[in-house]
């Protein structure tokens, strides 16, 4: 069956999901209240349900004066059941999988994937493939990259099968179909480390020169593969020449190499300048029908976005609506990003007043904290993320993801205060030397690449070679806890992520209010606090005052 085909019968499986969906601009609180008598009928009868006093007949009133607003913690030992006894326990519907990620409080958290869950995720990826395919043309003629969600190098043989792959959102007969199109195989997650996956990630992708759409979740991990396409360049021309993985055939054996003679004279021929002002010409040249981009382009994620977008200028860009491990909130439909209003059930945390909403009542202008109760048999559930209500596509709010409330994200890491917090107790602080600050600096290292800088105050009479030895021995120790997170240490394994710098010094406070002036902060609204975001750079910092940088920082 040719990729054409494939392409034109996953349009009409897709469009099914679309019609389902634009008939919830017209019928907005119907459809979240039959989603929520769905999902608590499931809740009651389950095994855990009885014990939860879950009542079926619940309407919205009901349910959010008897069940709480939770986070992970209040469902850790339940799913951690659940988990042991392999069965259901939260929802009647059977588990497919549990999918990691991080939280503020534990360093990895474990979803449910129930077959509902499955189909409330379906239901948003449907009618936003729908309405790609139609808005993008171009993306019928050839092959698509969708993301894999790699698990960091160590974890691997602890969750085998656990692999967050997007298409496994999908129902089992569009995977079957849309794996047909897909440029690279599910297989490379499963090489021995990250930098493996990457590498045959790449080497696929090169191979292919009717890549016609390129998604990913954050756009640093794209600038990231571009990058790594120039620093593994003749290790690439030499796969794609042969057809073998060379000193990576023990890593990469399970699955063959591909072969492009033309893919490897172009790389061959290339200058390696993967960022310079011929790059875009080069990647026109190597992948010439890529007609679609799409990846996150909201809150800490603009700059790199747009920075993605110079370097491929001859395809479109689309942004990502708001997806979580948890569930989905947006997705992108027309010009909008719009409510998966066929999905969960859906409440909203205002900001400025702390009510709670359903999705029917929200107002153009609010800014609102998603709480989510799906099929996975989690309830009221929140997510931690803010977003604006910009305006409404019938009755469907329009979101727009303003960042996480609480935490940094600048490429999914999912920091929380808390949790840097707790590492910042666990340091080994010298004498007289603590903490003012980590910041998440979008420009952290020479190149640019974002990453983590934590400003620590030291004794007046300390020496340079002691403020450089205490600088770099917090810098390494604040590395390894915080690598105890899982998003964190995956943001890492791909290169999103300089390391950990410090900067000690006599003044560090006075610096730190130094540098909130001139953005214009005034001192008495400045709160001591473990976590900021910092956008752009760290503004009068010498880059010889920052922990020396390794040769695999000075990268994106």
């Amino acid at each position: 069956m040719s990729g054409y085909w494939q392409h034109q019968l996953i349009r009409l499986l897709v469009r099914a999901g679309e019609g389902r969906f634009t008939r919830s601009e017209k019928q907005l609180e119907a459809l979240q209240r039959q989603r929520l008598g769905t999902i608590l009928q499931q809740v009651a009868s389950a095994p855990q349900g009885p014990g939860r006093g879950v009542d079926p007949r619940w309407g919205w009133a009901e349910f959010a004066s008897a069940i709480p607003v939770t986070r992970y913690d209040d469902w850790a030992v339940a799913i951690d059941q659940q988990m042991a006894a392999q069965s259901t326990g939260l929802s009647s519907s059977p588990v497919m999988r549990y999918q990691p990620t991080s939280g503020s409080s534990s360093a990895i958290k474990w979803i449910p994937y129930t077959q509902q869950f499955l189909r409330e995720l379906d239901a948003a990826i449907s009618p936003w493939m729908s309405d790609l395919y139609r808005r993008y043309p171009g993306v019928r003629r050839g092959r698509h990259y969708w993301s894999l969600s790699w698990l960091p190098t160590d974890m691997r043989e602890q969750a085998q099968g656990q692999l967050n792959d997007d298409m496994k959102l999908l129902s089992s007969g569009k995977r079957w179909l849309v794996s047909g199109t897909q440029a690279v195989p599910e297989s490379v997650a499963m090489a021995t480390t990250s930098d493996d996956s990457l590498f045959a990630t790449l080497a696929y992708l090169a191979s292919q020169r009717d890549l016609t759409a390129l998604s990913v979740w954050s756009p640093t991990f794209a600038l990231g593969l571009l990058q790594k396409l120039a620093q593994w360049r003749d290790e690439l021309v030499q796969v794609l020449r042969f057809g073998r993985w060379g000193s990576r055939e023990q890593a990469l054996g399970h699955m063959p190499a591909p072969r492009s003679l033309l893919a490897a004279d172009l790389l061959k021929s290339w200058s390696g300048q993967w960022d310079g002002a011929d790059a875009p010409l080069f990647y026109q040249s190597f992948w010439p029908q890529l007609a679609l981009v799409s990846a996150w382009d909201t809150a800490t994620a603009t700059r790199w976005a747009r920075h993605l977008q110079t370097l491929l200028p001859h395809a479109a860009f689309q942004g990502k609506g708001l997806w979580a491990t948890e569930g989905v909130v947006s997705f992108p439909y027309g010009d909008d990003s719009v409510l998966a209003a066929a999905s969960h059930f859906y409440e909203f945390e205002d900001v400025a007043s702390g009510q709670i909403l359903p999705a029917w009542r929200l107002e153009t202008g609010q800014q609102v904290v998603p709480l989510l109760t799906t099929g996975s048999g989690l309830l009221r559930y929140r997510l931690g993320d803010r977003v604006e209500v910009t305006g409404f596509r019938g009755q469907l709010p329009c979101l727009t993801f303003l960042g996480r409330d609480g935490t940094t994200d600048m490429v999914g890491e999912k920091l929380s205060t808390t949790a840097v917090q707790e590492a910042l107790n666990q340091l080994p602080w010298p004498p007289g030397v603590s903490p003012v600050v980590v910041l998440a600096v979008e420009r952290s290292s020479a190149a640019g690449r974002p990453g983590y800088v934590l400003l620590a105050q030291a004794v007046s009479d300390a020496s340079q070679p002691q403020l450089a030895r205490w600088s770099e021995g917090l810098a390494d120790a604040l590395e390894t806890l915080l690598a105890e997170h899982f998003h964190y240490r995956l943001a890492r394994n791909l290169g999103q992520l300089a390391k950990v710098a410090c900067l000690c010094r006599p003044d560090a406070w006075q610096y730190y209010l130094g540098v909130c002036r001139s953005r214009g902060m005034i001192d008495g609204n400045l709160k001591t606090e473990a976590l900021r975001h910092w956008s752009g750079a760290l503004p009068g910092t010498p880059a010889e005052q920052l922990r020396p940088m390794q040769a695999e920082e000075v990268q994106v």
